[in-house]
């Protein structure tokens, strides 16, 4: 069975993912009004069919956003005033958003059933195979993951919970990004000593992500309150040779909230229960 999905707004990621819709025999559609000549060449080389928004929406039956995260309330906002989709129209919220986000665009285009999603990966086609995570009404998921059928977009459904997918989004690229942001400060502050090649070389001896080591976060409960002075040390060297130091002293700042469980042997739920724990002493809202 084929789709017509109107696609707001085809840039890098929302092309791809429509010449992927497209080449499973899909109709995908898009508005060009107001768009940049580079979107519209995007648009051109998928294949989208260029509409207005009102019709847009009106024809589709499904309406997928994939846009700048600062603007997924706009664009929802706009199709919510249209109030021309079909009865069975399914928007798909797939920009990364924080969860109430995600929930307050829900709210926003009820009766509308919207499916909250997450693209992790490269964008689709050339050997690349992003996963599309679902969340939400679990017959509109499914009927999402359906589409994408055939598509180099791998689609997983998650739970029945908007904001589920979202979450797992900023989970993720809040590791992901920050690290490469670390790198690059930590390489900036060996090469002003001239010891980047030696750095290399320790790094490379590492092949495994911190990410999958949850083990170690206990571990790092137990060591907070000798890791947080180096780092702000670490903070020093940075400011010495130019680079920025507010990394360094943000995560002196989260062991802080640790400086309690000095060398004690916690589980994982117990290290990251003290972790909140402080935050909420904090902050009595």
């Amino acid at each position: 069975m084929t789709y017509t999905v109107g696609l707001l707004h085809p840039g890098s990621m929302g092309s791809a993912f429509g010449a992927q819709l497209r080449s499973c025999g899909h109709t995908v559609l898009w508005s060009p009004e107001g768009r940049s000549d580079a979107t519209h060449r995007r648009a051109e080389h998928a294949g989208l069919e260029p509409e207005t928004l009102p019709e847009l929406v009106f024809r589709s039956d499904v309406l997928l956003s994939l846009c700048p995260p600062a603007a997924a309330e706009e664009v929802a906002a706009q199709v919510a005033e249209l109030s021309m989709a079909g009865a069975d129209t399914i928007y798909v919220e797939a920009n990364a958003v924080a969860p109430p986000r995600a929930q307050r665009i829900a709210d926003r285009l009820v009766p509308m059933p919207v499916i909250d999603a997450a693209v992790v990966g490269s964008p689709p086609g050339g050997g690349k195979t992003p996963t599309l995570y679902l969340s939400g009404p679990r017959k509109q998921a499914e009927r999402i993951a359906e589409i994408f059928a055939g598509t180099d977009v791998r689609p997983h459904v998650l739970g029945d919970s908007i904001g589920q997918a979202s979450a797992l989004k900023l989970a993720y690229s809040s590791y992901q990004k920050v690290s490469r942001v670390l790198a690059a400060v930590a390489y900036g502050a060996a090469e002003s000593y001239g010891v980047a090649d030696e750095l290399l070389v320790i790094a490379a001896k590492r092949t495994r992500s911190y990410l999958a080591e949850t083990d170690y976060i206990p571990k790092t409960a137990a060591r907070a309150w000798r890791w947080g002075p180096e780092l702000e040390d670490a903070a020093a060297l940075l400011a010495d040779v130019g680079l920025p130091d507010s990394l360094m002293h943000a995560a002196a700042a989260t062991l802080a909230r640790w400086n309690g469980n000095k060398d004690e042997r916690l589980d994982i739920a117990e290290a990251l229960e003290a972790l909140r724990g402080e935050r909420d002493q904090d902050d009595p809202s």
